[in-house]
Protein backbone atom coordinates (compact mmCIF):
# COMPACT_ATOMS: atom_id res chain seq x y z
CA UNK A 1 0.00 0.00 0.00
CA UNK A 2 1.40 3.44 -0.99
CA UNK A 3 2.59 5.70 2.42
CA UNK A 4 1.04 8.70 0.33
CA UNK A 5 -2.08 9.68 -1.50
CA UNK A 6 -1.56 12.46 -4.55
CA UNK A 7 -4.66 14.71 -5.05
CA UNK A 8 -5.86 14.47 -9.20
CA UNK A 9 -6.79 17.19 -10.78
CA UNK A 10 -9.29 16.87 -13.64
CA UNK A 11 -8.74 17.54 -17.50
CA UNK A 12 -11.29 18.57 -19.60
CA UNK A 13 -11.83 15.15 -21.28
CA UNK A 14 -12.67 13.98 -17.73
CA UNK A 15 -9.87 12.43 -17.35
CA UNK A 16 -8.06 12.73 -13.79
CA UNK A 17 -4.23 13.02 -13.78
CA UNK A 18 -2.19 13.06 -10.45
CA UNK A 19 -1.20 16.48 -9.87
CA UNK A 20 2.73 15.56 -8.74
CA UNK A 21 4.43 13.36 -11.54
CA UNK A 22 7.92 11.92 -11.60
CA UNK A 23 9.74 13.21 -14.26
CA UNK A 24 12.47 10.68 -15.66
CA UNK A 25 14.56 13.00 -18.08
CA UNK A 26 17.97 12.84 -16.74
CA UNK A 27 20.77 14.22 -18.61
CA UNK A 28 23.51 12.56 -18.23
CA UNK A 29 21.37 9.42 -18.04
CA UNK A 30 21.48 6.85 -14.83
CA UNK A 31 22.35 3.64 -15.06
CA UNK A 32 19.26 1.08 -15.90
CA UNK A 33 19.54 -0.55 -12.12
CA UNK A 34 19.79 2.99 -10.60
CA UNK A 35 16.71 3.69 -12.60
CA UNK A 36 14.49 0.90 -12.15
CA UNK A 37 15.11 0.64 -8.26
CA UNK A 38 14.25 4.66 -8.22
CA UNK A 39 10.68 3.94 -9.87
CA UNK A 40 9.44 1.07 -7.77
CA UNK A 41 10.45 3.04 -5.03
CA UNK A 42 8.36 6.21 -6.10
CA UNK A 43 5.35 3.72 -6.61
CA UNK A 44 5.75 2.47 -3.03
CA UNK A 45 5.99 5.63 -1.60
CA UNK A 46 2.40 6.90 -4.02
CA UNK A 47 3.91 7.89 -7.29
CA UNK A 48 1.86 7.07 -9.42
CA UNK A 49 2.05 9.89 -12.42
CA UNK A 50 5.36 9.49 -14.88
CA UNK A 51 6.29 11.33 -17.10
CA UNK A 52 8.93 10.14 -19.98
CA UNK A 53 9.64 10.81 -23.60
CA UNK A 54 11.60 9.87 -26.54
CA UNK A 55 14.02 12.09 -26.29
CA UNK A 56 14.63 10.76 -22.73
CA UNK A 57 15.56 7.72 -23.67
CA UNK A 58 13.46 6.06 -20.74
CA UNK A 59 10.76 4.81 -22.47
CA UNK A 60 12.20 1.48 -22.69
CA UNK A 61 13.13 1.17 -18.61
CA UNK A 62 10.34 3.13 -17.47
CA UNK A 63 8.36 0.00 -18.86
CA UNK A 64 10.70 -2.66 -16.99
CA UNK A 65 9.76 -1.02 -14.19
CA UNK A 66 6.26 -1.42 -14.60
CA UNK A 67 6.32 -4.37 -15.29
CA UNK A 68 8.71 -4.96 -12.27
CA UNK A 69 5.79 -3.27 -10.09
CA UNK A 70 3.46 -5.29 -11.62
CA UNK A 71 4.95 -8.15 -10.58
CA UNK A 72 5.40 -7.40 -7.34
CA UNK A 73 2.06 -6.33 -6.79
CA UNK A 74 3.45 -2.75 -5.98
CA UNK A 75 0.03 -1.78 -8.12
CA UNK A 76 -2.48 -4.11 -9.12
CA UNK A 77 -2.81 -3.07 -12.71
CA UNK A 78 -1.69 -0.77 -14.77
CA UNK A 79 -4.58 1.37 -15.00
CA UNK A 80 -3.51 2.71 -11.69
CA UNK A 81 -0.55 4.50 -13.27
CA UNK A 82 -0.67 7.63 -15.08
CA UNK A 83 1.94 7.38 -18.31
CA UNK A 84 2.64 10.54 -20.25
CA UNK A 85 5.48 10.21 -23.21
CA UNK A 86 5.95 12.74 -26.04
CA UNK A 87 5.86 13.14 -29.43
CA UNK A 88 9.38 14.99 -31.04
CA UNK A 89 8.90 17.66 -33.18
CA UNK A 90 10.82 16.06 -35.79
CA UNK A 91 8.00 13.47 -36.22
CA UNK A 92 5.18 15.71 -35.93
CA UNK A 93 4.68 14.95 -39.62
CA UNK A 94 0.90 13.90 -40.03
CA UNK A 95 1.98 10.30 -41.59
CA UNK A 96 4.71 10.12 -38.55
CA UNK A 97 2.66 10.22 -35.75
CA UNK A 98 0.64 6.86 -35.50
CA UNK A 99 3.97 5.29 -36.35
CA UNK A 100 5.63 7.10 -33.48
CA UNK A 101 3.27 6.70 -30.75
CA UNK A 102 3.03 2.62 -31.44
CA UNK A 103 6.81 3.03 -31.23
CA UNK A 104 6.45 4.11 -27.60
CA UNK A 105 4.25 2.25 -26.18
CA UNK A 106 6.20 -0.90 -27.85
CA UNK A 107 9.29 0.45 -25.32
CA UNK A 108 7.09 1.22 -22.88
CA UNK A 109 5.36 -2.28 -23.38
CA UNK A 110 1.92 -1.08 -22.85
CA UNK A 111 -1.21 -0.81 -24.83
CA UNK A 112 -2.34 3.09 -24.20
CA UNK A 113 -0.73 6.09 -23.10
CA UNK A 114 -3.07 8.72 -20.71
CA UNK A 115 -1.10 11.81 -21.69
CA UNK A 116 0.56 12.41 -25.14
CA UNK A 117 2.05 15.33 -25.54
CA UNK A 118 3.97 17.38 -28.54
CA UNK A 119 7.54 17.62 -27.31
CA UNK A 120 8.71 21.45 -27.73
CA UNK A 121 5.79 22.61 -29.86
CA UNK A 122 7.02 25.42 -31.95
CA UNK A 123 4.84 27.59 -34.38
CA UNK A 124 5.61 27.60 -38.16
CA UNK A 125 2.58 29.75 -39.66
CA UNK A 126 -0.54 30.52 -38.63
CA UNK A 127 -3.98 28.51 -37.93
CA UNK A 128 -6.38 27.17 -35.61
CA UNK A 129 -6.55 23.75 -33.75
CA UNK A 130 -10.36 21.89 -34.06
CA UNK A 131 -8.58 20.18 -31.21
CA UNK A 132 -8.95 22.10 -27.89
CA UNK A 133 -5.65 20.22 -25.85
CA UNK A 134 -5.93 18.73 -22.72
CA UNK A 135 -2.86 20.26 -21.02
CA UNK A 136 -0.13 22.56 -21.72
CA UNK A 137 3.47 21.75 -20.25
CA UNK A 138 6.17 24.59 -19.58
CA UNK A 139 8.49 26.06 -17.46
CA UNK A 140 7.11 27.19 -14.45
CA UNK A 141 8.72 28.22 -10.84
CA UNK A 142 8.15 30.98 -8.53
CA UNK A 143 10.80 33.14 -10.16
CA UNK A 144 8.87 32.42 -13.81
CA UNK A 145 5.48 32.13 -13.06
CA UNK A 146 3.66 31.96 -16.09
CA UNK A 147 0.40 34.02 -14.91
CA UNK A 148 -0.92 35.62 -18.15
CA UNK A 149 0.05 31.65 -19.81
CA UNK A 150 -1.85 30.63 -16.70
CA UNK A 151 -4.87 32.92 -16.95
CA UNK A 152 -5.49 32.24 -20.58
CA UNK A 153 -5.39 28.49 -19.95
CA UNK A 154 -7.25 28.52 -17.13
CA UNK A 155 -10.19 30.28 -19.29
CA UNK A 156 -9.94 27.71 -21.94
CA UNK A 157 -10.14 24.86 -19.95
CA UNK A 158 -6.36 24.04 -20.11
CA UNK A 159 -4.68 22.13 -17.33
CA UNK A 160 -0.79 23.81 -16.70
CA UNK A 161 1.60 21.45 -15.71
CA UNK A 162 4.74 22.69 -14.86
CA UNK A 163 8.21 21.40 -15.24
CA UNK A 164 11.86 22.44 -13.60
CA UNK A 165 9.38 23.45 -10.70
CA UNK A 166 12.53 24.55 -8.44
CA UNK A 167 14.40 26.31 -11.46
CA UNK A 168 16.25 23.33 -12.24
CA UNK A 169 19.62 23.94 -9.99
CA UNK A 170 22.25 22.05 -11.42
CA UNK A 171 20.96 21.52 -14.58
CA UNK A 172 22.85 23.37 -17.93
CA UNK A 173 19.35 25.70 -18.57
CA UNK A 174 18.49 25.86 -14.94
CA UNK A 175 19.84 28.01 -12.02
CA UNK A 176 19.79 28.32 -8.07
CA UNK A 177 17.67 31.30 -7.63
CA UNK A 178 14.84 29.56 -6.45
CA UNK A 179 16.59 27.83 -4.22
CA UNK A 180 17.93 30.93 -3.28
CA UNK A 181 15.70 32.86 -2.47
CA UNK A 182 15.22 34.68 0.43
CA UNK A 183 11.34 35.07 0.42
CA UNK A 184 11.21 31.20 -0.29
CA UNK A 185 13.86 30.54 2.49
CA UNK A 186 11.96 32.77 5.17
CA UNK A 187 8.40 30.58 4.55
CA UNK A 188 10.39 27.70 4.73
CA UNK A 189 12.09 28.22 7.95
CA UNK A 190 8.89 29.46 10.06
CA UNK A 191 7.29 26.36 8.93
CA UNK A 192 9.36 23.97 9.54
CA UNK A 193 9.43 23.05 5.66
CA UNK A 194 12.03 22.76 2.91
CA UNK A 195 12.28 25.71 0.54
CA UNK A 196 11.70 23.13 -2.12
CA UNK A 197 8.54 21.85 -0.54
CA UNK A 198 7.21 25.26 0.04
CA UNK A 199 8.04 26.25 -3.70
CA UNK A 200 5.92 22.40 -4.78
CA UNK A 201 2.93 23.85 -2.75
CA UNK A 202 2.47 27.17 -3.85
CA UNK A 203 2.52 25.60 -7.53
CA UNK A 204 -0.03 23.33 -6.12
CA UNK A 205 -2.17 26.11 -4.70
CA UNK A 206 -2.13 27.77 -7.63
CA UNK A 207 -3.61 24.72 -9.43
CA UNK A 208 -0.59 24.08 -11.08
CA UNK A 209 0.35 20.38 -12.19
CA UNK A 210 3.75 19.48 -10.91
CA UNK A 211 6.25 17.16 -12.75
CA UNK A 212 9.57 16.66 -10.63
CA UNK A 213 12.30 14.48 -10.52
CA UNK A 214 14.56 13.36 -8.00
CA UNK A 215 15.76 9.79 -7.81
CA UNK A 216 16.52 10.24 -3.86
CA UNK A 217 14.34 8.20 -1.93
CA UNK A 218 14.27 10.95 1.03
CA UNK A 219 13.73 13.72 -1.81
CA UNK A 220 10.96 11.85 -3.32
CA UNK A 221 9.35 11.31 0.07
CA UNK A 222 9.81 14.99 1.14
CA UNK A 223 8.07 15.97 -2.39
CA UNK A 224 5.03 13.78 -1.78
CA UNK A 225 4.46 15.62 1.99
CA UNK A 226 3.44 18.94 0.35
CA UNK A 227 -0.19 18.17 1.00
CA UNK A 228 -0.27 18.09 4.44
CA UNK A 229 -0.56 21.99 5.13
CA UNK A 230 -1.57 24.98 3.20
CA UNK A 231 0.43 28.11 3.12
CA UNK A 232 -1.44 31.12 4.78
CA UNK A 233 -2.39 33.88 2.74
CA UNK A 234 0.27 36.16 3.13
CA UNK A 235 3.19 33.46 2.35
CA UNK A 236 1.15 32.57 -0.52
CA UNK A 237 1.26 36.49 -1.63
CA UNK A 238 4.75 37.32 -0.77
CA UNK A 239 5.82 34.45 -2.84
CA UNK A 240 3.18 35.75 -5.83
CA UNK A 241 4.67 38.89 -5.78
CA UNK A 242 8.70 37.49 -6.14
CA UNK A 243 10.25 39.53 -9.21
CA UNK A 244 9.47 37.86 -12.52
CA UNK A 245 12.79 37.27 -13.29
CA UNK A 246 12.52 35.35 -16.50
CA UNK A 247 14.69 32.00 -16.16
CA UNK A 248 16.93 32.01 -19.32
CA UNK A 249 17.39 28.55 -20.43
CA UNK A 250 20.88 28.63 -21.81
CA UNK A 251 20.80 25.74 -24.39
CA UNK A 252 23.97 24.50 -25.89
CA UNK A 253 24.29 24.43 -29.21
CA UNK A 254 23.85 20.60 -29.25
CA UNK A 255 20.24 21.08 -28.78
CA UNK A 256 17.72 22.13 -31.76
CA UNK A 257 17.71 25.44 -32.75
CA UNK A 258 19.46 27.37 -29.58
CA UNK A 259 15.89 27.68 -28.32
CA UNK A 260 15.78 29.43 -25.18
CA UNK A 261 12.07 28.01 -23.44
CA UNK A 262 10.98 24.63 -23.34
CA UNK A 263 7.16 23.58 -23.33
CA UNK A 264 5.07 20.65 -24.16
CA UNK A 265 1.37 20.91 -25.27
CA UNK A 266 -0.72 18.17 -25.65
CA UNK A 267 -2.00 16.75 -29.46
Amino acid sequence: MALYGVPEIALNSGQKMPVLGLGTGAFPPVAAEVFIQAVLQAIELGYRHFDTASLYQTESTLGTAIEEALRLGLVKSRDELFITSKLWGTDCHPQLVLPTLQKTLRELKLEYLDLFLIHWPISMKPGATEIPPKTFKHELNPYWQQKKLRDYCKANGVTVAAFSPLGAPGNMWGSSRVMESEVLNEIAKAKGKSVAQVCLRWEYEQGIAIVIKSYNKERMKQNLEIFDGALSEEESKKISEISKVEELLERSSSLPLGLTRLSSGLI
